[in-house]
């Protein structure tokens, strides 16, 4: 499916860089050249940008661990297996033994994020053949049976931080990802348009871009409390809790930042557009706090 887009593509691309704090990782891939509106294409490039990186620099690899029944003695012994089975009559042992290999599980989610794009109808023909030939150079990797869960699973390192910034690009797209029960074809799914997603993604760029690009400020969420004496502890959990999406602070200001994500900027107020007045009350009552706090 074809997004057709108001804002160049690769400042959605940066957006969430800055929302996920990969600002240096996502410099490492050229996105000014892409011509295309589509997502989709968006994100293929940064994996096939992203696969270059690796594979000049090495595919990461990890211990795994192999069982067999073996002649000879390799790794350590289980003893439970092999009685179970009487393998001592049969002059073999059941041994466990650590190897390195490719074959684990943030290689696995790439070959298998992949393999879903090569499927993709809307993808654009060029990107399908580079993947294509990545693909077959994983061919000593299986593809994992993808879920919710298995995306936090991965255990990084910061020899291998890199992988973080492609695994999320990965999520991206197995979230966004429709498949048709006619044909079997998949669709990326216009995820901008998640007014609830998006709100989230927003509000870390927002905050991700004051820490990044305003060092020397501090910048992060606060807990206002409430210009209050509650008469006990039951009574205070009715209070909602107050805290900024942004709050930035130097010696001599602050400056308190709630971000919003619509796609209506402004509300109808009979013939007339108005800001949102729940908003404005909103930041009234944070700085009106503060303020007297």
């Amino acid at each position: 499916m074809t997004i057709a887009l108001k804002i160049p593509i690769e400042n959605i691309y940066y957006l969430l860089c800055y929302a996920w704090n990969k600002l240096d990782e996502g410099k490492s891939v050229d996105v000014t050249t892409i011509d295309s509106t589509n997502l989709l294409d968006l994100f293929a490039k940064v994996l096939i940008g992203g696969l270059s990186h690796l594979f000049k620099r090495g595919l990461d690899r990890g211990y795994i661990t192999f069982s067999e029944d073996s002649r000879y003695i390799k790794g350590k012994i289980c003893f439970p297996p092999m009685i179970k089975r009487n393998l001592k009559a049969k002059a073999r042992a059941h041994c466990e033994h650590d190897e390195l290999s490719y074959n684990v599980l943030h290689n696995q989610i790439l070959k298998t994020i992949i393999h879903i794009l090569i499927f993709h109808e809307s993808l654009d023909e060029n990107l399908r053949n580079q993947l294509l030939g990545f693909y077959r150079k994983l061919h000593e990797i299986n593809k994992a049976p993808l879920n919710r869960a298995i995306f936090s699973r991965v255990q990084l390192h910061r020899n291998n931080a890199f992988y973080d910034f492609l695994l999320k690009i990965c999520e991206l797209i197995w979230e966004n990802t429709l498949v048709s029960e006619k044909s079997g074809k998949s669709r990326f799914r216009d995820f901008i348009q998640d007014e609830k997603k998006m709100a989230y993604v927003f509000e870390e760029f927002v905050r991700n871009f004051y820490k990044i690009e305003k060092s020397e400020y501090k910048v992060g969420r606060e807990d206002i409390l409430w210009d209050m004496k509650p008469l006990d502890d039951y009574s205070e959990s009715y209070l909602p809790k107050m805290v900024t999406d942004i709050s930035i602070e130097r010696s001599d200001s602050k400056a308190i930042i709630d971000t919003k994500y619509y796609k209506e900027t402004l509300s109808k107020h009979y013939d007339r557009e108005k800001i949102h007045s729940g908003h404005l009350l909103q930041l009234y009552g944070y700085c009106q706090t503060w303020w007297f706090s």
